[in-house]
């Protein structure tokens, strides 16, 4: 083993739990503000106990995000330092603004909204949730944006063996951005969809009625995010056909060029001719297969092995499809159950709780699917995985960090699974009970 199969391992690894956090936060954050604005605009008690109920479910998620993040700047530095000197100039803008802007908007106004009950008024309070939530997104943008680049590159030049940016606009409006980001916003509402109705099963289940409307939004919010993530996956889809064929022929275990190729279910279930159509709405479209690729890159870039791992890349595009799919089905079954102000059977209640880890599981699946589908590039025709490692680091040193993040993320998934348990059984404070006077015996007189 080399240091740079510990280091896509360490990288793998980290990144992949700190985006358990990322989706969640995005999504409850605006379901958040939805629910306090529901009592601005009511004055119903019950709404304001539920934003401090999800809204401290979601500080906790939030400073679990922010904690795990910060590794990630730190692996750029001490294992991928080639990769870091190379990607720079190019994103050095799109980070600065995520940090400086976005990241910094969603933080000082989240403060405002913390501190802020009882002294800010209340306009003024529930704006405040809302430039945090723009915050998150902004940022979320920006990260995307970046990332996006790295499967196809625009708007620079390479000087010096750097890629040097020469247009800003490009970088921050490339195709698979605009295809990345509404996909990964709407699956984040997904993901918190699916919490929040996890969580309103188990209160409804306790015979807290409060949760019917919270889980309600959340049915409706879960459904029409599916509706979004189906539209923007096959933008993706079709992009991907153009800029990434490799990923697409190992997302399908495709390996000959194949004219009106097959959508492959499951190994040995498929669909006549939908791969086709899917990416190029054509039936009768030749879809390029991992094997001619592979010659052709070897023609291009010299010998080489050009293929991810198509057993990871085939089976994460099925999880994220399977279980995202699952979960909206789910939701769209429950707007079906209550519909009419029907109550929540308690078989659905339960399934509910269960169903809690699918959308997580349907986002590493994508985020698997994503990001190792672009091997062994790490930026795509410009930057392979094994030269972005440091040149100086040892196997002994990343197996030394990887030992230390592996230990300092467990203790921190049990800090969060016990603080969130232990919230969402406590469930949401009561109002105080009203000041009552105390009766006084009239006096009586001699």
């Amino acid at each position: 083993m080399e240091a740079l199969d510990l280091a896509r391992w360490q990288f793998g690894v980290t990144t992949v739990y700190h985006f358990l956090f990322v989706p969640l936060t995005i999504g409850l954050g605006v379901f958040v503000a939805g629910l306090q604005t529901a009592w601005h605009r009511t004055g119903k008690e019950h709404y304001l106990r539920l934003t401090k109920f999800f809204g401290k479910l979601f500080l906790i998620n939030f400073a679990m995000g922010v904690v795990t993040g910060i590794v990630q700047e730190f692996q750029f530095g001490m294992s991928w330092s080639e990769y870091s000197v190379f990607v720079g100039d190019v994103f050095g803008a799109p980070l600065a603004l995520e940090a400086l802007l976005a990241f910094f908007m969603e933080s000082t106004f989240l403060g405002l909204w913390i501190f802020g009950w009882d002294k800010l008024p209340k306009r003024v309070h529930l704006a405040t949730i809302w430039a945090a939530v723009i915050g998150s997104n902004l940022s979320a943008y920006f990260i995307l944006a970046a990332n996006a680049w790295m499967k196809h590159p625009v708007g620079y030049e390479v000087v010096d063996g750097r890629a040097r940016m020469t247009d800003l606009w490009a970088v921050l409006t490339n195709s698979t951005a605009l295809a990345q980001v509404p996909h990964v916003i709407a699956a984040s509402f997904i993901v918190a969809g699916g919490f929040v109705l996890a969580v309103s099963g188990h209160r409804l289940l306790k015979g807290d009625t409060t949760f019917r409307s919270p889980l309600r939004g959340a049915l409706v919010m879960t459904a029409i995010a599916g509706a979004v993530v189906a539209g923007s996956g096959d933008m993706s889809a079709k992009l991907m056909y153009e800029q990434q064929p490799m990923k697409l022929a190992a997302a399908e275990g495709l390996t000959h060029d194949t004219k009106g190729a097959p959508f492959h279910v499951l190994p040995g279930i498929e669909i006549p001719k939908l791969l086709s159509f899917l990416s190029t709405n054509d039936f009768e479209a030749t879809v390029q297969g991992s094997e001619d690729i592979q010659r052709r890159l070897e023609e291009k870039f010299g010998p080489g092995d050009y293929r991810p791992n198509q057993e990871v890349v085939f089976w994460s595009y099925r999880v994220m499809l399977g279980f995202g799919l699952s979960t909206v089905g789910l939701s769209v079954l429950g707007l079906w159950l209550t519909r009419r102000r029907r109550q929540v059977p308690p078989w659905y209640a339960k399934a509910l709780v269960l169903a809690l880890p699918l959308p997580l599981l349907a986002v590493i699946g994508g985020w698997l699917l994503s990001e190792i589908g672009r091997q062994p590039w790490t930026v795509a025709g410009e930057l392979l995985t094994a030269s972005s490692v440091s040149p100086g680091v040892s196997l002994a040193e990343v197996a030394t960090s990887l030992t230390l993040f592996t230990l300092l993320y467990g203790v921190l998934a049990m800090a969060e699974v016990v603080l969130l348990v232990r919230s969402v059984r406590k469930g949401p404070e009561l109002p105080p009970a009203p000041a009552v006077e105390p009766v006084r015996e009239p006096s009586l007189m001699y």
